[in-house]
């Protein structure tokens, strides 16, 4: 068939359209501002992008119109449709479809091939632990289909159909199952489709103000997934998080596996989080030595290696595969350093958002650099900061680093308010520019600049690398 992706450019939205190409349909897309990396993946396999939601893309006539979360019934100031191509869409009677649904229908679930199923549900470290699953079942020899939120250094591409492996009942696929609503027509959180037999429950806070009023209703939804998964399947849980404990109190219908840093549970870790045993019941099964840091990648290594034992892979060799793990771009990625030896200023990227996200990921640079400064650079991008939800937690996100520094444009709340318990280790500035120069005056050798957004940031990191330079 010949699908036209509405919201092409988004991580999940451009994972599908490669899956759709491979898979031998017709894609075409349209965005605003379409832009890489996902944009130049795209181009690659020989899908046309349009710019813009104009309704002159009925003239395409697909089989059908494929739209993302990001088109809604919204209208500019002046009354006009935000998304003329989807109120077109509408007044003609054309076939349109979400995302998730269509992937469900055409790709998991396909009547001549359905898949099984390993979904990554959680608040933090979906798309970590879902490139970790895959590179695991990968090394395994298993083929995993996969579908990612970022691009996987290990494949280089963040979504693929896979095959089936000798000895499988089905074809593997893993997929990052998130927690945002479907589309405009249909509220319900995306993995509710995805119908996993393995389903990995890493973590559950509060997020996405916009859409959910508080944690209980983000409960509810976790426990419709817990819902779908099939009596031989398996859950697996991080026991340590009193949030899903409340879901697993819904009901479950499933093999529970519990993991977590308490010694009741039966899943565990022991040793630092570059070098550590898996332990089952008590006995070591594996070993991981890697180059990530942080406590939250050890649960998501531990998660990972549950996930992948429910399907045949040895704890011992799941383990082997994550110590070739390397990471997923934007995932405390070095984006480059200015001197040399220990009187280098490094600058990183990260996708942390969320005040835990940045409280772990400081936390593992911090591990990783010792006493060593770090300075942490970050802007309150998603939809939850911008409201203001979070704010309040925002100098404990920050405790390990020396000095941050918040760029501030499109608030609606005074982020120096929020920062003023950490006195004059917290700057903020209104724009990019005025956000380099601070970090630029702080900055001494042997820095560790530390950017986090889950957004392009202005090109922050390129113009931080030239400042340093200068």
């Amino acid at each position: 068939m010949h699908i036209h992706i509405l919201g092409i450019c988004g991580t999940f939205m451009g994972g599908l359209a490669a899956l759709a190409r491979e898979a031998g349909h017709r894609v075409t897309g349209c965005d605003t501002g379409v832009y890489p990396p996902m944009s130049d993946q795209l181009r690659a396999l020989g899908i046309e992008l349009i710019e813009g939601y104009r309704a002159d893309q009925l003239q395409l006539k697909p089989d059908m119109f494929v739209v993302g979360n990001v088109v809604s019934r919204a209208t500019t100031p002046e009354g006009t449709p935000r998304y003329p191509l989807m109120e077109a869409i509408l007044e003609s009677g054309l076939p349109y479809t979400s995302g998730p649904q269509w992937l469900s229908d055409h790709v998991l679930q396909a009547p001549e091939q359905a898949r099984h199923v390993l979904a990554v549900a959680g608040t933090h470290g979906k798309t970590t632990t879902t490139a970790m699953l895959s590179w695991v079942l990968d090394q395994a020899g298993l083929t995993p289909g996969f579908l990612i939120g970022g691009v996987p250094l290990n494949f280089g591409v963040s979504a693929r159909l896979g095959a089936l492996a000798a000895g499988q009942a089905r074809p593997l696929f893993v997929i990052e199952a998130d927690e945002y609503d479907t589309a405009f027509f249909d509220k319900r959180s995306k993995f509710v489709h995805y119908r996993p037999r393995t389903a990995i429950l890493n973590n559950l806070e509060f997020d996405h103000a916009d859409i959910f009023p508080d944690l209980a209703a983000i409960e509810r939804q976790f426990h419709h997934l817990v819902r779908t998964v099939p009596g031989s399947g398996r859950l697996v849980v991080n026991a340590d998080q009193a949030s899903l404990q409340r879901v697993l109190g819904m009901g479950y219908w499933s093999e529970l596996a519990g993991f977590g840093l308490d010694s009741q549970v039966g899943w565990q870790v022991r040793g630092a989080p570059h070098d550590f045993e898996v332990l089952h019941q008590g006995q070591v099964k594996g070993h991981v030595q890697w180059a990530l840091g942080g406590v939250h990648n050890q649960l998501n290594a531990l998660a990972t290696v549950i996930a992948a034992d429910h399907v045949g892979v040895a704890v011992a060799d799941a383990c082997q595969a994550l110590s070739r793990f390397e990471n997923v771009k934007r995932r405390m990625e070095v984006r480059g350093q200015v001197g040399t030896g220990a009187q280098a200023i490094t600058v990183y990227d990260d996708f942390a958002h969320h005040p835990t996200a940045i409280r772990t990921t400081v936390d593992g640079l911090r591990r990783q650099v010792g006493q060593a400064r770090i300075l942490a650079v970050f802007e309150p991008r998603s939809n939850t900061m911008k409201l203001g939800a979070m704010k309040s937690q925002l100098p404990w996100s920050l405790e390990q680093a020396d000095l941050a520094f918040c760029h501030t444009a499109g608030l609606d709340w005074d982020a120096a308010q929020a920062l003023a318990s950490m006195g004059a280790r917290a700057s903020t500035a209104p724009d990019v520019d005025a956000l380099v120069a601070q970090v630029k005056a702080a900055a001494q050798p042997g820095d560790h600049v530390l950017c986090m957004s889950n957004g392009g940031f202005g090109g922050v990191h390129a113009k931080l690398l030239q400042a340093l330079k200068a």
